[in-house]
């Protein structure tokens, strides 16, 4: 599993027109799911997640994680990071998870996230999605599981 996170002010996603998800300071994280990723990337990713250092201490260095400053996790789903890019001028999705693999590895990390971090949110799978940001920094980082 990858995760493209995004330290934020704000971030919110849209389906339709309607925010279904939202956070202040945070992470959001865009998460694509590969073939041969299982619950146990899942937990790994999460781990990461909630405990890679991007937020800043009193001396403004990246010493502190998510559960440390306090932020807001926003999930959603983004099956194009996990394309291969190495060759041609389009991407290809063989190494992307099957959508029905992905869907339940993605609300399989959902769960959790909801059980080990407070506040939590979420896209919608699959849908057609408007993502807005307020990136702080720039901070952003590929982590992979």
């Amino acid at each position: 599993m990858k995760a493209l996170i995004q330290r934020v002010r704000r971030a919110s996603v849209d389906v339709d027109d309607r925010t279904i998800g939202a956070i202040g300071h945070g992470l959001l994280a865009l998460v694509g799911v590969e073939k041969g990723d299982d619950e146990a990337a899942a937990e790994r990713l999460l781990h990461k997640l909630l405990h890679y250092r991007v937020f800043g201490d009193d001396d403004d260095k990246m010493n502190l994680n998510l559960q440390q400053a306090g932020g807001g996790l926003l999930l959603v789903s983004q099956f194009t990071l996990a394309a291969d890019t190495r060759k041609g001028l389009r991407p290809s999705f063989s190494s992307a998870a099957p959508p029905a693999e992905g869907e339940r590895l993605f609300h399989y990390l959902l769960d959790l996230a909801n059980q080990r971090h407070s506040p939590v949110a979420c896209g919608q799978f699959g849908a057609n999605m408007q993502v807005a940001l307020v990136n702080d920094g720039p901070v952003t980082f590929l982590l992979e599981s």
